[in-house]
């Protein structure tokens, strides 16, 4: 196991309460996240990645805007989106927005597309949720020929198609890292892999041991159709606090009222703290001490061979000060303690 396993931090700009107990206007929210990202740099964290979003509950709607803001308070951290949802997004244009992203940070833009757990940017821009799988097929297919090809030729359906074109500003010469993420589906696992890009699985719920067997068909598929293995990651929610019952206890009205207010929109039953505490004890919730989160991390990262690991770790309206405290962790005593784990796992 490489103990130098990259780990990073997610977010979608969760509209948080201000010190007033009411909500915060999305630009402040957005002032916010680049404060987060500018501490996470700071606290030595790899990766900051920012959701695509289209609702009032997320405040980032245009992640390569606000990463390059993040660029120019940074110095080290990989920048990238999480997800940015190319079924309803041109490739050409996304291309353009993380090449141009990638040269003004020094190369350290990278991009992980996904089709998007949420439909609102489909009628937003004039997408039909009928066309969801080739849109999202046709869409990758193009993309993964704009980042190896000088000169592209392309044709497909949803949109016209390109004759030897150059497309501006080039990548450098070490061009860009291209993740997909995944939710569970065996197609998606081997579609990633017949691109030659990058797995990142999406695991927000249950057992992640659970997601063995798509590792396992993702190494298969590498074999089957002659392409080399990349680097494989998880995206998953948590939360450090100082003990496990402060993490516990500060996350829990921010997630129930998260996932209440999703629930209702997909009639999930509601949420209960019994199911919340069982999820961070045996699930896909990394929300406890530094100790606590370090030890899930890293038996994650070994049961699933990882590569990469990014939490996300804003959940609903939760305050901006608790977020910040639980990135300085994260970055502080987290990541340490994981690498050692994983060190020593190694060398046993």
């Amino acid at each position: 196991m490489d103990h130098q396993v990259s780990l990073g931090l997610d977010t979608f700009g969760d509209v948080t309460l201000g010190p007033d107990g009411k909500s915060k206007r999305q630009d402040e929210v957005l002032r916010d996240v680049v404060e987060e990202a500018t501490l996470a740099d700071a606290v030595g964290i790899d990766f900051i990645g920012l959701g695509e979003h289209h609702r009032s509950d997320f405040a980032i709607s245009s992640p390569e805007v606000v990463l390059a803001a993040i660029a120019g308070r940074t110095k080290r951290i990989k920048l990238g989106s999480a997800v940015t949802v190319l079924s309803s997004d041109d490739p050409v244009r996304v291309f353009q927005r993380f090449s141009t992203l990638n040269a003004v940070s020094g190369g350290r833009a990278e991009v992980i597309l996904g089709r998007g757990s949420f439909s609102e940017s489909y009628p937003l821009f004039g997408y039909d949720m009928a066309d969801y799988d080739i849109l999202f097929e046709e869409k990758l297919d193009l993309f993964a020929k704009l980042v190896r090809e000088e000169r592209v030729t392309w044709s497909g359906q949803t949109r016209t198609g390109l004759t030897d074109q150059v497309v501006y500003p080039p990548l450098g010469p070490e061009g860009m890292q291209v993740w997909v993420g995944v939710g569970g589906s065996p197609e998606s696992v081997v579609r990633v892999v017949r691109q030659d890009l990058q797995l990142m699985l999406a695991i927000i719920g249950g057992d992640p041991r659970r997601f063995v067997p798509y590792v396992d068909l993702y190494h298969r598929a590498v074999k089957q159709l002659d392409r080399e293995a990349r680097p494989v990651g998880v995206h998953s929610p948590g939360f450090v606090a100082a003990t496990d019952e402060a993490a516990q206890e500060q996350l829990w009205p921010h997630y129930q009222a998260m996932f209440g207010r999703i629930g209702r929109e997909r009639g999930w039953p509601p949420v209960t703290k019994e199911r919340y505490l069982d999820e961070v004890r045996n699930g896909s919730l990394y929300v406890g001490s530094p100790e606590t989160v370090a030890r899930k991390i890293a038996a994650t990262v070994k049961a699933l061979g990882l590569q990469r690991f990014d939490m996300k770790y804003s959940t609903g309206p939760q305050p901006h000060d608790q977020l910040m405290e639980g990135i300085r962790l994260y970055g502080e005593r987290v990541i340490p303690m994981v690498r050692e784990m994983l060190s020593e796992k190694s060398a046993a």
